[in-house]
């Protein structure tokens, strides 16, 4: 599978390089991972989407769900914020494993309420005067908005496809194409979250579980880590190319049953970079993310492979989700009932 000549991985790491000053998971660092993800995809992905506008928008976009967490309207804030973490700790819990967990989100919210009223003493409490939003009692939402998100991604190919090959008007091709552009900027940004391992657990900003290997406190951590330690030592654009693969699809064998959604995979993804939590610490105990001579570049790589992993993600799932698109048979019967009577029109 080839690349794109529209966008390479070398001119989209050069392009993000050259405006703005990457910083892993900051806005920069999210712009970054929609830009190498259109990188990944292949020559025959619909052309709309490498368009300089289209481009522009979708890496625009890959910072809207931040921008939705600055709101004050705690009903926003309950229902936003969960979608950029999952805290993989929790499932011991609730007695869950990975492979085990509901792939329906209010399934798992009222299995967490039960477990949460069966076992309290389970849970860590909390400041209830901090939580007005309402978001303390559960894990996080993540694996669940990329599946989400997938799915609704897959529906607009499936009704672009429709519009296309059954008589769609120009404007109807062209606001799908627009749905596509928002959609794929939007998911973007928690697939970049996904990549970052304190996204996983609830050691997010400083180790508070018990600490007998003494990782660090420090409150400050989780955005050295977000964007302060690359925005020090910069990005190095051949380690981050390195990284990146064409796009294929999230399921490979394809003799495999069809999936009915990716719930499986992203969660598979999410509990992988949780086992990345304490080697994360370790390398901070170790001084290999401090920014500061040789030994504080070793964290370097570590941080590349990461944020090259979201862009991965997301290339997959771009890929996946055009590729398994169906047709839209309800549309597809109303546009041929429209023509039907544009016919006798005349």
């Amino acid at each position: 599978m080839k690349l794109t000549p529209i966008l390479t991985l070398a001119g989209v790491a050069a392009f993000a390089l050259a405006t703005l000053p990457l910083r892993a998971w900051d806005y920069e660092g999210h712009r970054a991972v929609n830009l190498l993800a259109l990188a990944s995809l292949p020559t025959n992905f619909p052309s709309f989407v490498f368009k300089p506008e289209a481009r522009e928008r979708i890496a625009f976009l890959s910072g809207e769900p931040d921008r939705w967490r600055n709101t004050p309207d705690l009903p926003l804030r309950h229902v936003n914020n969960l979608d950029h973490y999952f805290d993989m700790e929790d499932l011991a819990w609730l007695d869950l494993k990975p492979a085990d967990v509901p792939h329906f989100r209010y399934l798992f919210t009222a299995h967490v309420y039960a477990k949460r009223k069966a076992h309290p003493e389970r849970f860590p409490a909390f400041d209830a005067a901090r939580n007005q939003d309402n978001t303390r009692e559960l894990p996080g939402f993540l694996p669940w908005v990329l599946t989400e998100n997938y799915a609704k991604l897959k529906s607009a190919f499936s009704y672009l496809k429709t519009y296309e090959a059954n008589g769609g008007a120009a404007e109807e091709i062209a606001n799908a194409q627009q749905n596509i552009i928002a959609l794929m900027g939007t998911m973007g940004h928690f697939a970049g979250d996904a990549s970052q391992p304190l996204h996983t657990t609830r050691n997010y900003n400083g180790w508070t579980s018990a600490n007998p290997k003494g990782y660090t406190t420090r409150t400050s951590f989780h955005a050295w880590i977000d964007g302060g330690y690359l925005g020090k030592v910069g990005i190095d654009q051949a380690m981050l190319n390195a990284e990146m693969r064409p796009a294929r699809r999230v399921w490979l064998d394809p003799g495999a049953k069809k999936r009915e959604n990716v719930f499986p995979e992203a969660m598979k993804f999410v509990e992988d970079q949780f086992k990345l939590v304490e080697p994360l610490y370790q390398m901070e105990k170790d001084g290999k993310l401090s920014g500061d001579g040789e030994l504080g570049l070793q964290g370097k790589p570590f941080l590349h492979k990461q944020l090259a992993a979201g862009a991965q993600l997301l290339g997959d799932l771009w890929f996946t989700a055009w590729q398994e698109a169906p047709e839209d048979t309800f549309l597809k019967s109303y546009l041929a009932r429209r023509q039907i009577r544009a016919e006798k029109g005349k």
